[in-house]
């Protein structure tokens, strides 16, 4: 069992981070915190693949789930992230159902969908225990069961669809972009519209009522206690760096009464 489902079974919810931050020593100080999961950012920030296979190390010595989101719907930006040890993949801009049946051939193997196989890190080079127990099929049983992929509802033609993507076997759970869906609602930042709300809560119910894991992303805690409520089970706070930003800021503010009083 992965990190984020265990906290799940243990306290009902799971908690973790958006990493922006270019740094293995970044990573191994989120994975001691207590977060039960760190989200590798390809989207928005300049992560390389090559980086993340670093990062993704990290966040496992430290007993932690790392998931990537990667820049978009294609087999290479889906398989190369998968092949060095991702525990999920995140896939940003869902428009259709189209596209997620695309996206589970190229993440799950055979036979849920068709997902190239080579020796690579994800199985230790065929070496992990699990293939060295069942062979081959084995390890592709285990890589369907434990591999998160999530398709990330941020338009409207998703949330359209969410009942439909949602009950796609290989589809793991959804991840919610708050900003760019009230976008493409028409909303923009729009958050106690009660529109976006009734999105929200659409999503959530079509998560759980299909055993999908339903994930949401908002820089308030307060906001992600309000989701937990609506039915969010894994709860993504903040980015690392605007979490280091506002730190800093703070401290400073309140040195700066100290000295003056």
């Amino acid at each position: 069992m992965g990190s984020i489902y265990k906290a799940i079974a243990d306290k009902g919810y799971a908690v973790g981070t958006i990493s922006h931050n270019r740094s293995l020593t970044a990573v191994e100080a989120l994975g001691v915190t207590g977060l039960d999961y760190i989200v590798l950012d390809m989207e928005h920030s300049p992560q390389t693949c090559a980086e993340v296979t670093g990062y993704i190390t990290a966040a496992h010595s430290c007993g932690k789930d790392a998931l990537v989101r990667v820049p978009g719907v294609t087999r290479a930006e889906v398989l190369h992230v998968l092949d060095v040890g991702a525990d999920g993949v995140i896939i940003p801009c869902i428009e259709d159902i189209s596209e997620v049946e695309e996206l589970i051939g190229y993440a799950k193997f055979a036979p849920l969908g068709n997902r190239g196989y080579c020796m690579s890190r994800d199985g230790d080079w065929s070496f992990g225990p699990m293939y060295c127990e069942k062979g081959l099929p084995g390890y592709m049983e285990y890589a369907n069961k434990n591999t998160i992929l999530m398709p990330q509802c941020e338009t409207v033609g998703c949330l359209e669809q969410i009942e439909k993507i949602t009950a796609l076997e290989g589809v793991d759970g959804i991840m919610v972009g708050p900003f760019d869906l009230s976008i493409s609602m028409g909303i923009p930042g729009q958050f106690d519209n009660p529109e976006f709300k009734d999105a929200l809560q659409h999503i959530a119910d079509a998560c759980n009522k299909n055993g999908k894991l339903p994930l949401i992303f908002s820089n308030s805690l307060d906001t992600l206690a309000m989701n937990y409520k609506q039915g969010y089970k894994a709860l993504l706070y903040t980015l690392d760096i605007m979490r280091m930003i506002n730190a800093f800021r703070t401290d400073l503010e309140y040195l700066e009464k100290g000295t003056k009083a």
